[in-house]
């Protein structure tokens, strides 16, 4: 007679699962897993740096400097003579945050008239001086 059967033949054969050696094993790494989590969680220590808000510096106007094709500059759209620029300049000069000369003149400008503004802004004091320049005009 077959144990576990139902039947009385005994060319009828049903495997049956053993689960309870699997659920031991299982709770066995369970509780192992448990243990050693918290061993294998490290910390690093990491020293970062404070963070200070500070305002930042105000940032100084730009002077916007325009010398058209008749070699005419303008100062922030007002027309200046040398003399002029020459005042203007060394004003600029002073200030404590120190200005920005943006420097645009026509395609058709002599090359004169722009090196003597620049000579102008480098005797006069002014340490940035930036070309502004139109690619749209090709």
């Amino acid at each position: 007679m077959a144990m576990g059967t139902l039947s009385d033949s005994e060319d009828a054969f049903t495997p049956e699962i053993n689960t309870t050696p699997l659920v031991d094993v299982m709770l066995v790494l369970l509780i192992i897993f448990i243990i050693t989590i918290p061993v294998m969680n490290h910390s690093v220590k990491i020293d970062l740096p404070r963070a200070v808000n500070q305002p930042n510096e105000p940032r100084p106007e730009n002077i916007n400097l325009v010398i058209d094709a008749e070699g005419k500059v303008y100062w922030n759209a007002d027309v200046i003579d040398a003399a002029q620029l020459k005042t203007r300049i060394a004003d600029a000069a002073q200030k404590a945050p120190q200005p920005e000369l943006h420097l645009r003149a026509e395609r058709t400008t002599p090359y004169e008239k722009v090196a003597q503004v620049m000579a102008a802004a480098q005797s006069g004091g002014l340490a940035k001086i930036g070309f502004i320049t139109d690619p749209q005009n090709r």
